[in-house]
């Protein structure tokens, strides 16, 4: 099969610092690793308490020739790996059933990275695929041929339920949209999707707004996604603790809890904008307004912020993330934020609360245990500023004065479920100094964070290295 050159992905110990600084710290929990790599995505596991056993999670290239793969920890066990399945890895064919491209192909490489010493691998399950063409109207023969191939090849599997598309990502090509249906229902009302302060909205995912709103031929958004993961559980009932290992649930864009207030792939924004707040479809709209009512304000449900800039806007004279009287410190700011973090925090709870009930049978017996994974985004521009302003618009308040992570990581230790981060590569000293970035800083503190509330920590690498910096991080 062929496969583009991945990411790096890589692990650190729970009690490993992210100084980059530390050549000596790097090596000693990274020693002994033969990188090889392969496919385009991929993760690591740094553990905060064992759940699902020792293992971490690499990139590995079926070009290069096999060597040894064993990879040691702080305490010199042996870690597995694993690698992510690329999403076109299959299509569409003219009738508009999914199917495997060159399975042939796709066989002998997992047999070849089972002899590598890779010890399973990530797919990425898409609701557009499987209830691509009506309500309820489940298709996972995909999933069952390409499941069956992973596992008698002797791997195992790390499952990603994705409720998002990634036509813009991808750029058309390879790409998933939402289930057919769901799009007939947005071309009559776009009001289903997160809008901008200027109406504009793109079809990656359903706002929260529908979460509790009957719209989708009856159901709500909430409904829509019980029922999948319902029939995914019915459906792979038997591979699930035994083969199945981990369960990753979709909560946002690009499957991580936040809002699209960068949106990549149509024009709009572009690195290192501060984005845009993403509350102006009519459902949150009606919802802004009811929480400014029970404040006692009924004016500040009207809008949201109206000096808040633009999608590629720097923080500098921007009033709102500023420190003056109409800014994120002012009463309104303090409760616009608290509402539109608070509702992406609870869309996530919602459905996180019915992921764990449907796998709680399977993460209380010891025998078939499954880990429950939530996603959320790496903003790391303008992280160095009092108010981070990028990280405010994709909906964590998190700024000098307040850790925004900590009521996230809160909800996530609630369900059991662990965290998933990416941009784990990155150093601020790679970073362009101009835009205030820090990779770095904002991982440390979610690895702070992690620890205080003791859930797991799942991660990946943003973009590729292939460097010997990046080698011995």
């Amino acid at each position: 099969m062929a496969c583009k050159c991945g990411v790096y992905y890589y692990t650190l110990n729970a009690k490993a610092s992210f100084d980059r600084d530390s050549t000596k710290t790097r090596k000693f929990f990274l020693r002994n690793v033969s990188l090889i790599r392969m496919f385009t995505n991929g993760f690591f596991r740094s553990k905060w308490r064992s759940i699902a056993g020792n293992r971490r999670i690499f990139s590995m290239d079926a070009r290069e020739k096999s060597r040894s793969t064993i990879l040691k920890s702080s305490k010199d066990k042996r870690v597995p790996i694993f690698v992510m399945m690329p999403v076109d890895a299959f299509s569409i064919d003219a009738s508009g059933s999914p199917r495997i491209r060159k399975i042939k192909a796709l066989t002998i490489s997992l047999k070849a990275l089972k002899l590598a010493g890779v010890h399973g691998i990530g797919v990425e399950v898409w609701w557009g695929i499987v209830e691509r063409f009506a309500p309820f109207d489940y298709n996972w023969s995909l999933y069952e041929e390409l499941f069956k191939l992973i596992s008698d090849s002797g791997l195992k599997l790390h499952v990603a339920l994705s409720f998002h598309s990634n036509i813009h990502s991808s750029n058309g090509k390879s790409g998933v949209s939402l289930p057919l249906w769901i799009l007939e229902i947005g071309d009559v009302n776009k009001d289903i999707y997160y809008r901008d302060q200027h109406g504009s909205s793109n079809n990656d995912y359903l706002t929260l707004g529908v979460d509790q709103v009957p719209l989708l031929c009856g159901r709500t958004a909430l409904q829509c996604y019980e029922d999948f993961m319902v029939s995914f559980v019915d459906k792979f009932e038997s591979y699930i603790g035994s083969v199945i290992e981990e369960i990753s649930i979709g909560l946002g864009p690009s499957g991580e809890l936040r809002y699209p207030a960068h949106p990549f792939g149509d024009g709009r924004w572009k690195f290192p904008g501060i984005g845009e707040f993403q509350c102006y479809d009519k459902y949150m709209m009606e919802d802004l307004k009811m929480a400014a009512c029970r404040e006692g304000k009924p004016q500040w449900g009207d809008r949201g912020p109206q000096n808040a800039g633009c999608y590629n806007s720097v923080p500098s004279g921007v009033p709102f993330f500023e420190e003056g009287q109409e800014s994120f410190l002012s009463d309104y700011g303090s409760f616009f934020l608290e509402w539109y973090s608070g509702k992406l925090i609870c869309h996530a709870d919602a459905i996180l609360a019915k992921a764990s009930k449907i796998l709680k049978k399977y993460q209380e017996n010891g025998q078939t245990s499954v880990m429950l994974v939530a996603k959320i985004g790496g903003i790391y521009w303008w992280y160095q500023t009092v108010s981070h302003p990028a990280e405010l618009t994709a909906g964590y308040y998190n700024t000098a004065l307040r850790d925004g992570y900590d009521p996230v990581v809160s909800m996530l230790s609630r369900h059991g479920a662990a965290l998933h981060i990416p941009c784990l590569e990155m150093m601020d000293s790679e970073t362009p100094q101009a835009y205030l970035c820090s990779p770095e800083g904002l991982l440390k503190q979610i690895q702070s964070v992690s620890k205080k509330r003791i859930i797991n920590l799942i991660g990946r690498n943003t973009t590729e290295r292939l460097d010997k910096v990046s080698i011995n991080l």
